[in-house]
This record gives C-alpha cells, sequence and structure tokens, in this order.
C-alpha cells in the first residue's frame, strides 16, 4: 500500500499539473501531479478521489483509472511509498482549492512538462499517453 497517491488527469492528450507552493517542505515550487496521503483504512484508489476532490474539485471516476507507476523516495524514517495513477475520466472543472499545497493547476501535453520532481513520471505519463491515442 503507498503512503502517498498522485493523480494524472488526462484527457484530449494533455495532462493536469499543479505547481507545488514554494512553501512546501517536499519539492517545493516544482510541477508535480496532484494527490496526496492515504489516510488509514482507504485503498489508493478512494484516496486518490478524495483528494482531487478536496485539492481540485473534480470527482474522478475510478473505472477509468490506470495504475502509471510506484516509486520508493528518501532514506531512512523519511521514506515514503509514491503510487501515480492515470485518470481519463472524471466530472468537474479542475480549479485550486488548496492554495496551500498549490500555486496554479494547468494542462499540457507531455512534450511541454517542466522536469517533474519523480523521474518515473514522464516516461510513464508518455507510454500511457501514446497507448491511449493508439
Amino acid at each position: 500500500m503507498a503512503d502517498v497517491v498522485l493523480g494524472a488527469l488526462v484527457r484530449d492528450g494533455a495532462v493536469l499539473l499543479a505547481r507545488r507552493s514554494p512553501l512546501k517542505r517536499h519539492h517545493p515550487d516544482i510541477w508535480d501531479l496532484p494527490g496526496g496521503t492515504v489516510e488509514t483504512g482507504e485503498s489508493e484508489l478512494h484516496a486518490l478521489a478524495r483528494e482531487l476532490r478536496e485539492e481540485l474539485g473534480v470527482d474522478i471516476e475510478p473505472g477509468s483509472a490506470t495504475h502509471l507507476y510506484r516509486v520508493a523516495t528518501g532514506a531512512g524514517g523519511q521514506r515514503t511509498e509514491l503510487s501515480a495513477w492515470l485518470v481519463r475520466e472524471w466530472s468537474g472543472t479542475p480549479s485550486n482549492l488548496t492554495v496551500d499545497e498549490h500555486v496554479a493547476p494547468s494542462a499540457g501535453s507531455t512534450r511541454d512538462l517542466p522536469e517533474p520532481a519523480h523521474p518515473l513520471m514522464r516516461p510513464a505519463l508518455e507510454a500511457a499517453l501514446e497507448r491511449l491515442l493508439r
């Protein structure tokens, strides 16, 4: 089970990213996939749905989510396991509901992605989008 879930909201070949607040302790002021901590007793998809509703005001369709990658980060007692999901269907218009978490959400193609916090993000997204667009 992951400690943190991340969601790549993808529509028409564009992926939504959110720039993390410059005040964040981990990975400040970088573009990243939105998401957050998995709470005790939650499945990854339940946590992802809750986090994206809280942060962006969208309701994801869990059946449209496919797993992208899992990675462990940090060292020693600061180790965190991240699990990223690709989400193709959701309702609502993404907006920044947590200004202490993110500065601004923005959608674009994978070619336009800034350097991500996690090196697996870009290749996983590009491979997933290539499969979707076939």
